[in-house]
């Protein structure tokens, strides 16, 4: 019964662990998306992080504005 239950523990562990690096690759791989996309803003267009910080804080707040009325 021991070792039944250490080989479903084992199994369960190795589970999270595989879903865990999935998600990691995926957060990490979405970071350097987002990174070269910002660098492609400001090299090409001269836009700023800061000004397209602004402008997606407006946009989420005309977005709420507009799903409240």
């Amino acid at each position: 019964m021991d070792l039944l239950i250490l080989i479903a523990a084992i199994i369960v562990a190795w589970l999270v662990f595989t879903w865990l690096i999935k998600v990691v690759k995926i957060s990490l791989n979405t970071a350097v998306i987002i990174a070269v996309f910002v660098l492609i803003l400001q090299l090409v267009f001269g836009i700023g992080p800061q000004e397209l910080w602004q402008q997606l804080r407006e946009l989420w707040e005309n977005l709420v504005k507009f799903l409240k009325n």
